[in-house]
């Protein structure tokens, strides 16, 4: 799912295909050995599964999160309440037949952009600052058109350079 390099003072955020998200801090989690199991981060319901997880230390930053039928949003980090690890976590957007599963999340600044991903291998490049900021309880707007075949794969975080335009058609 992930791995990140902390220095002890980081939330780990996980994330639910069925859009929920758990908030912990990583000193909740004690150090083991290789061969140990580990502990529970998130509690699961029936054919959940995680997806994705975040270290966040900077409050100032929001989180993206994409479903299967390409909708999504930005949330503030801070609307993510710190819980003792093991829970079910809080809505972090809302699944429905309109939106599908969640896919995906990734920390953003509004300075950075996304790169966007479809199952047919369609890439669409588009400023975090182009997407809506809403709160964690709703079901987001629409990130990226898809066929009807077509399914929302997954996000990535792309830094924008000093100079750089994703629309520039040079």
């Amino acid at each position: 799912i992930g791995a990140a390099l902390t220095d002890g003072s980081y939330d780990v955020m996980l994330f639910s295909s069925e859009g929920k998200a758990i908030r912990f801090h990583e000193e909740d989690v004690r150090p083991m050995g290789r061969q140990a199991t580990g502990v529970r981060g998130m509690r699961l319901g029936e054919g959940q599964r995680v997806v994705c997880m975040l270290a966040a230390k900077d409050d100032s930053r929001a989180v993206l999160t994409a479903t299967a039928n390409g909708y999504g949003k930005l949330t503030p980090i801070e609307e993510h309440p710190v819980q003792g690890r093991g829970g079910q976590g809080v809505i972090c957007i809302q699944t429905s037949e309109r939106n599908g599963r969640l896919v995906g999340a990734q920390q953003v600044s509004l300075d950075d952009e996304m790169m966007l991903i479809t199952s047919t291998g369609t890439m669409i490049r588009t400023p975090v600052s182009d997407i809506s900021i809403m709160s964690r309880n709703t079901q987001g707007v629409r990130l990226i058109r898809l066929d009807e075949s077509d399914r929302f794969v997954g996000i990535s975080r792309v830094e924008a350079l000093p100079g750089d335009d994703a629309n520039s058609t040079d």
